[in-house]
């Protein structure tokens, strides 16, 4: 099984090729993702992205090109901080930010509910959750109803995506 891990700079992710613009002993691969994914198409079984995608500027064009590299049924898994937390503004370097219907808008069956941006990419949601600010919300009843109306309750945001083609 090839797997990638997206961004993945100092966590060595076992099993995975980790690919990182930077050059760490902990990565294989030293590419500007910003340029695409330097992998085939359909060649990919799994995708991991842990806290990279908010410092692209383009969240389109990654999603087409993991969608791109990854076969048919393909798990994608990605954390991003959650666009309420204050780690998603406070780091000068996350240029792009995630609620709960960014991923919505690669899942075609959501056409008609979202804008019609022509996006190349089709992908499943299989498990949105949240990481919480404080280990204590994690009891706090209704966490989801509280996040519409106060900030920095969820500190990030993880998506599991389907491969669909």
């Amino acid at each position: 099984m090839l797997k990638l891990n997206l961004g993945g700079g100092k966590q060595k992710k076992e099993g995975y090729i980790n690919i990182d613009i930077v050059t760490l002993p902990s990565v294989d691969i030293v590419h500007d993702l910003n340029n695409g994914i330097p992998f085939e198409d359909d060649t990919v079984d799994e995708v991991y992205s842990q806290h990279f995608l908010e410092h692209l500027p383009d969240t389109v064009k990654i999603m087409e090109e993991i969608y791109r590299v990854c076969k048919k049924d393909a798990l994608v898994r990605i954390k991003v901080p959650y666009f309420k937390s204050i780690g998603a503004f406070k780091d000068p370097t996350h240029v792009s930010f995630f609620t709960e219907r960014t991923f919505e808008y690669f899942d075609p069956t959501k056409i008609g509910e979202l804008p019609e941006y022509n996006i190349k990419a089709n992908f499943r949601t299989l498990k949105l959750t949240y990481i919480w600010s404080n280990k204590l919300i994690r009891f706090i009843p209704f966490k989801r109803f509280l996040l519409k109306y106060l900030w920095n309750i969820a500190r990030t945001m993880y998506v599991e995506l389907r491969v669909i083609k």
